[in-house]
């Protein structure tokens, strides 16, 4: 009798990048869409930034009605530091820091498709009707 043994890829594997300048901080965030600081959050195309989550806040997105994104703030091309906290002009996130580094925040990818650049740190965003949870 044999033994077989399958790996499947887990979804924490997705969002466990290997980044060596940013730890991953537990998120569990639930964004009540009837509330002012996050109802444009039901509009494709708005965003909301959390600065008390993550490391030095994170950005939600919403992509349609069922799709949304939620990604670390902090650089993900260098260690955390004064000027590492991004600039969100949907839908880009900017780097202040003398390096420029730039982010689409729908998919998380280096604006300069230069592959040698770590994406932004991606959480799971999903809406529950009015609540959108925010977690890894």
């Amino acid at each position: 009798m044999g033994l077989s043994l399958l790996a499947c890829k887990s979804d924490d594997d997705q969002l466990n990048n290997n980044n060596p300048y940013l730890t991953i901080p537990v998120v569990n965030l639930n964004l009540n869409l009837n509330l002012p600081e996050y109802n444009s959050l039901k509009f494709p195309g708005n965003s909301v930034e959390i600065y008390n989550q993550g490391i030095k806040g994170i950005v939600v997105f919403c992509v349609n009605d069922n799709f949304y994104t939620a990604f670390e703030l902090s650089d993900p091309n260098h260690s955390p530091s004064s000027c590492s906290r991004m600039d969100v002009e949907a839908p880009i996130a900017i780097c202040p820091c003398d390096d420029e580094n730039s982010y689409n925040i729908i998919s998380g990818e280096h604006t300069s498709q230069d592959n040698s650049k770590y994406p932004m740190q991606q959480y799971r965003a999903e809406r529950s009707g009015d609540i959108v949870h925010v977690f890894n």
